[in-house]
């Protein structure tokens, strides 16, 4: 099989990549006190070893209180984590790697009680249950600012890229979805109303990093409470969401689904991030299940085959080769496999993790 789409370098203002593969985000909780110890240092510089074009770090948390659920999650504000998080940064470059953090506000998805805050309660759009409220527009303002600030330093400290995390239900997400946005000021109402908080955070983070630092924006339809979620039921829905976000300031975007094979909309095989990047002209970063043996976590990590090869290399390579996407973000094959992208670059696939030999057949 010709993996050459996998391969091609890939340029974005001041971000040259040396291949299309990106790591996904993915949560963690190995960071004490918020802060990443050596040993996030190592996870991630032996991704980068392994050949991963651009890493994008677990979720870290900005300077709100109500931000995190975990005091293991590592946050992105105080003076010793940034510090930690520059040794991060020079481990992955020393590796050849480039690196970008997210940067996350979990809303009201964070559990009453929870992390290093216990006894604050949690905050979004609207009130929730639990000990969760509508924010206050001094809410807002704070929350705009504190995501601003965390890119700024993300800039500062070295990283070559900034995300933020808009998808699965969190803070960002819970404005954009009607489901959990029922605000009647000028952050709630129509679709394009609620592309409001969104688009102050969008522009103040590209005031703090600058016009020629890449800001990648992660979204999603489906979320933690709700697969089946969508905020985007047509693609005229869909442009109305991101084409507002692109002018604020967004550089790509990360179009999450859990398999990146299926079709977003009836009459078309494009997947979310393919109509993105049709939509608003941006590139796009692609994920879901890939490299996996099966559709299930458990069964991948066991290396065991549970699903159709429609999953398989086969349909990415033809997909990318359509520039279809720019980007293809790998989550759970690398847990397993950090060596995934050399392994597949060199077709060296009966060594990888993630497939057995019944699947070797659909790579020939």
């Amino acid at each position: 099989m010709d993996t050459a789409p996998l391969f091609q370098p890939f340029e974005l203002k001041n971000l040259s990549l040396p291949n299309r593969i990106v790591m996904a985000p993915m949560t963690r909780r190995f960071s004490p006190n918020g802060v990443p110890t050596e040993r996030v240092a190592e996870y991630y510089r032996r991704r980068a070893a392994g050949g991963v074009g651009l890493i994008i770090t677990e979720g870290t948390t900005i300077g709100r209180p109500a931000a995190s659920n975990d005091a293991a999650i590592p946050n992105f504000h105080d003076a010793v984590s940034l510090e930690h998080w520059e040794r991060v940064v020079s481990a992955v470059h020393d590796a050849g790697g480039k690196i970008a953090p997210q940067l996350w506000h979990q809303g009201l998805a964070r559990g009453p009680g929870t992390g290093p805050h216990p006894e604050v309660g949690s905050e979004g759009p609207s009130a929730g249950s639990g000990s969760g409220h509508a924010m206050t527009e001094t809410d807002i303002v704070d929350t705009i600012e504190a995501f601003a600030a965390s890119a700024g330093a993300a800039r500062r400290i070295g990283f070559d890229a900034v995300e933020l995390h808009g998808a699965h239900g969190y803070l960002i997400d819970q404005f954009l979805w009607a489901g959990s946005n029922m605000r009647t000021d000028g952050y709630g109402g129509d679709p394009i109303a609620r592309t409001r908080f969104a688009i102050e955070i969008v522009r103040a983070v590209r005031k703090a990093i600058g016009p020629d630092f890449p800001l990648i924006f992660r979204f999603s339809q489906w979320k933690l409470q709700d697969y089946g979620a969508r905020v985007a039921e047509t693609p005229a829905a869909l442009e109305q969401m991101l084409a507002p976000l692109s002018d604020a300031g967004v550089d790509v975007f990360h179009a999450s689904t859990r398999r990146f094979w299926s079709p977003e909309f009836e009459g078309s095989d494009l997947n979310l991030a393919g109509w993105s990047r049709k939509l608003t002209g941006k590139p796009t970063i692609s994920v879901g299940s890939v490299g996996l043996a099966g559709d299930d976590f458990i069964e991948q990590l066991k290396g065991r085959s549970t699903g159709s090869p429609v999953g398989t290399l086969d349909e990415l390579v033809k997909r990318m080769g359509a520039n279809e996407f720019d980007l293809i973000a790998i989550g759970r094959a690398l847990i397993s496999d950090p060596d995934w992208p050399l392994k597949i670059q060199q077709g060296r696939f009966d060594k990888l993790a993630a497939f057995d030999r019944d699947q070797l057949a659909t790579l020939a």
